[in-house]
């Protein structure tokens, strides 16, 4: 009897634990998001096993609230890099997460990082997709203009370099540090990722297929081969390396300075070193994806555990039949690698890969009939140049390696306390990047205000709103302004008049890349090539409604073009 007991206790715990577990499995299989959580519980080896019992709970907990399960308000973050509070925002949840990776071990770090972004694009994707069309886009205005109050008088009452960061916030345009992700990193370098364009902005899905990358090395380092599924241009922004491509057995090497512009089409590996003794390699890249819309990957072959190499993925098996090699030499040099993405390399070495272009070792096609891969920016002769700045520029017609990817990109070097425009591009929509010094843009821009005068609309009735229409019939301009820093990402569309400053104390230096560039033209609107100033007498008396004497005494007294005085200059208005 006491033995049958016994029995039917333990089919009874049996089966609980075979319900619980069965349970678990169908909410896992439901919301993939609980499962990671509760993944991620067990990943933090500092944990008790209390505290990952703890930790799953929470997952629990919060999974309950996130879909309305149960009325208990819970604790946000307690146990897993996963478990945030539900109103944290999910630039803020990012951040935390990452801040958890760094608790991890070395090897496990780049997982981490990547399910911490994959959350964030997954919840970022779950507000921008919420109520479709025209409400995903009023959730962004209500973003907007929820992180500051009045931003019309505020922007009316603060001016240049006075902008506060509640304003950068509200402009759409503008990307800061904490619109990056680290997606690799060790003790010799980074590589960052910039957000997608249209989750910052429904303003900006027109550069949907665009990515933005930005890469920094340490002297005397070695980033490891890879290949992306994307087209790539890159500027160097400082430092000078050797970047070598490899395809179709063929390998180019070639020496990289500041100024200089590679195309690298998708496919193509490619590794580089940091040949200088003591400053950094920095390098921005914009990259136009082919296999998915959107997104991109890098692939590395010649690595380790960190970064993993692809051929671990194949079977053992058939990766030594296709190398006609034992299985355990092929697994011995595949699983190596553990120190990243970016690695010292000794003198010696440096100095055997930066002499391989005179090896003679790097002339191969690529497909291609045309032999040159770098273009330097700065040695060709200004488009623009007086005191006041210059402007060099590259397009297909100067670097065809550019023909085929719509992309032009451009230097800007704005004289401290000077100013580049007004103007605006007639077809390309500019993605420019703050390589030194400081500053501050002003945009008009007519989208933002037609989101403001939308989510106002909500609350009026009818009437009202069609009175409200009819007396905006004209656009109304938004002033967008932002201060700008080294690193800093600013985006002008095509069409939309744009001035960007220099502060008092050094030059600002930007390097552009202009998307759909073909075609595209610079339009003054101050100056001696100003559009104004082309108009007949009778346009412009019937335009501004005054007499056309009057609109020549402003308009037609700049005799500079392009770049001027700034208003801090000392001599602006004299």
């Amino acid at each position: 009897m006491v033995i049958n007991t016994k029995l039917s206790f333990a089919f009874l715990l049996f089966s609980l634990f075979f319900l619980s577990v069965t349970f678990s499995l169908v909410v896992a299989n439901v919301d993939p998001e609980l499962q990671l959580c509760k993944r991620q519980c067990w990943v933090h080896h500092e944990f008790s096993h209390r505290q990952r019992r703890e930790c799953e709970q929470k997952c629990e907990d919060y999974h309950g609230q996130k879909h309305g399960v149960g009325e208990g308000e819970g604790e946000g973050g307690g146990g897993s890099r996963i478990v945030l509070n539900s109103d944290t925002d999910p630039e803020k949840q990012l951040q935390q997460c990452q801040k958890q990776c760094e608790r991890q071990r070395e090897q496990q770090k780049e997982q981490c990082r990547r399910q911490c972004q994959e959350t964030y694009e997954r919840q970022r994707g779950e507000e921008g997709e919420e109520g479709g069309g025209q409400s995903g886009e009023k959730d962004e205005q209500g973003r907007q203009q929820g992180q500051g109050q009045g931003q019309g008088q505020e922007q009316e009452q603060e001016q240049g370099q006075g902008q506060g960061q509640e304003q950068q916030e509200q402009n759409p345009y503008v990307f800061q540090d904490q619109h990056y992700t680290t997606s690799l990193e060790t003790s010799e370098g980074r590589i960052k990722i910039l957000q997608r364009f249209h989750q910052r902005s429904r303003l900006l899905r027109g550069l949907k297929n665009y990515r933005f990358v930005y890469l920094e090395a340490n002297p005397q380092t070695f980033v490891l081969p890879a290949h992306l599924d994307a087209e790539t241009v890159l500027y160097v922004a400082s430092g000078r390396g050797t970047l070598s491509l490899v395809s179709q057995g063929k390998r180019e090497s070639f020496n990289i300075n500041q100024g200089d512009i590679v195309r690298i089409r998708a496919g193509t590996t490619v590794y580089m070193i940091n040949r200088d003794k003591n400053k950094k390699l920095r390098i921005a890249k914009l990259l136009q994806p082919v296999a998915l819309p959107d997104e991109f990957q890098p692939f590395y072959g010649p690595a380790g555990e960190n970064p993993e190499s692809f051929y671990r993925a194949f079977s053992e098996e058939l990766l030594s039949s296709a190398l006609k090699v034992e299985q355990d030499r092929v697994q011995r040099v595949i699983k190596q690698q553990n120190k990243g993405v970016i690695v010292k390399a000794s003198e010696q070495q440096i100095q055997a890969l930066s002499q391989r272009e005179e090896a003679g070792m790097f002339s191969f096609p690529f497909g291609s009939t045309e032999s040159k891969r770098v273009f330097n920016l700065l040695s060709k002769e200004p488009s623009i140049s007086n005191r006041y700045g210059r402007l060099h520029e590259a397009d297909a017609n100067e670097f065809q390696q550019l023909q085929d990817i719509d992309i032009a990109v451009s230097y800007a070097n704005i004289t401290k306390g000077s100013m580049e425009g007004p103007f605006f591009n007639t077809r390309a929509t500019k993605i420019a990047v703050v390589v030194k010094g400081e500053g501050y843009i002003e945009m008009a821009c007519p989208h933002v205000s037609q989101q403001q005068q939308q989510q106002q609309g909500q609350g009026q009735s009818r009437g009202e709103q069609g009175r409200e229409q009819q007396q905006s019939a004209s656009p109304h301009y938004q002033r967008l302004s932002s201060p700008l820093k080294r690193g800093m990402l600013f985006v002008a569309p095509a069409g939309h008049p744009l001035i960007v400053v220099a502060g008092n104390n050094r030059n600002l230096e930007i390097v552009c890349f202009d998307v759909n560039a073909e075609n595209n033209r610079r339009e003054s609107l101050a100056g001696d090539k100003n559009i104004v100033n082309a108009l007949e007498k009778e346009a412009k008396e019937l335009a501004f409604s005054i007499p056309a004497r009057e609109v020549d005494e402003v308009f037609a007294k700049q005799n500079e073009w392009w770049f001027f005085p700034g208003p801090r200059g000392g001599h602006a208005y004299a």
